[in-house]
């Protein structure tokens, strides 16, 4: 039995992901991106990272020719703002 083949790793690929939640439409969204053309939103922070590596992948395979044999690795940045009150006055 032939072990599987490694997909090569791009050598000068790191793809930074900032991800952003919109308090006023209440969803996760990619803000800034590395990778030209990364534009998702989702309804949580969970949903946003199982969506980033399909849309990711079809990125790269459109620029590659759609070879799909590859491996990058991937920098997720998230930030939040919450502002709330406790106690009596609240």
């Amino acid at each position: 039995m032939t072990p599987p083949t490694e997909r090569p790793i791009y050598p000068r690929m790191n793809i930074t992901v900032k991800a952003a939640l919109d308090p006023d439409a209440n969803v996760w969204y990619v803000a800034e991106s590395s990778l030209p053309g990364l534009n998702i939103e989702a309804e949580s922070f969970d949903a946003l990272i199982a969506k980033l590596p399909g849309a990711i992948q079809d990125l790269i395979e459109a620029g590659d020719g759609g070879s799909g044999n590859f491996k990058v690795p991937v920098e997720l940045i998230a930030s939040a703002y919450k502002k709330f009150h406790i106690g009596a006055d609240a």
